[in-house]
């Protein structure tokens, strides 16, 4: 199994360092995140209402007025990134560029779209049969993608939305945190592992099943990324899947009530 293409370099930083700059980056991201779902999921479990008669919404509005409620989910989008760029900058240890370390530049672009594509493919088809297993089988909360289209923006707002998702997830929890604790010297499968548990746990607040399901698409693209060492092809998949989740929900809701109304 191959590693991105950094592997030649020694290590610039302590272990202590990278420890402290992993727990932070975490706590400032995903890792928080991955704390309130947990506390998340309890509260729904201990309820005494079923999981499958909750519900939950991922892009709900932020405002009643119109232009209030594009600048908050706009401002949302935004200062989302700067989590982001600050991997980006730790990341920029001279003489290494931080995009070309973690694969995620233009220099085969042909290339990233087609496996991008093809991996959402690979996960969105059964992903999207799982989702309505765990439904029916009343482990997954009723998550409802979307608000529809109220107004002119709301399409764009949720493409940039699956956007922010897409680069927050792939660039930190894959091509940040795999450089990272491959420094530490974990091996590549327990990096993989971890990161997958990382990934389905911030998507608990969902239910059981996303937790799964999350779980199983970080242990792929965790594998891809060891082999291609590139996170532009994961970001891709990643956001063609959330494009057709947010953007599509109101026709899956109005075509299966059942699993999404």
């Amino acid at each position: 199994m191959s590693v991105p293409g950094d592997s030649e370099y020694v290590p610039r930083l302590s272990r202590a360092r990278i420890i402290t700059e992993v727990v932070i980056v975490l706590g400032l991201s995903l890792g928080a995140s991955a704390v309130y779902s947990i506390v998340s999921i309890i509260a729904d479990a201990t309820k005494g209402t079923p999981l499958a008669d909750q519900s939950m919404q991922l892009n709900p509005p932020q405002a009643e007025r119109e232009w209030l409620d594009f600048t908050y989910q706009f401002l949302g989008v935004v200062f989302a990134l700067f989590a982001v760029a600050l991997v980006l900058y730790l990341l920029a240890q001279p003489p290494l560029n931080p995009f070309r370390r973690i694969g995620f530049d233009l220099s085969r672009p042909g290339r990233d779209v087609l496996a991008g594509v093809a991996l959402a493919a690979v996960i969105g088809v059964p992903g999207l049969a799982f989702f309505a297993a765990t439904r029916l089988l009343g482990i997954t909360l009723n998550v409802q993608a979307s608000s529809g289209f109220p107004y002119w923006w709301s399409v764009a707002i949720l493409v940039l939305s699956a956007l922010r998702a897409a680069l927050t997830e792939e660039i930190i929890v894959v091509g940040y945190l795999f450089t990272r604790l491959r420094e530490l010297g974990w091996r590549p499968w327990t990096i993989i592992i971890a990161s997958a548990l990382l990934r389905g746990s911030y998507h608990l607040y969902q239910g059981w099943g996303p937790f799964v399901g999350n779980a199983v698409m970080g242990v792929v693209f965790g594998w891809c990324y060891t082999r291609w060492g590139r996170t532009m092809p994961l970001v891709i998949a990643h956001a063609i899947l959330d494009v057709v989740s947010f953007v599509g929900y109101p026709l899956a809701a109005a075509w299966w009530p059942g699993l999404f109304g």
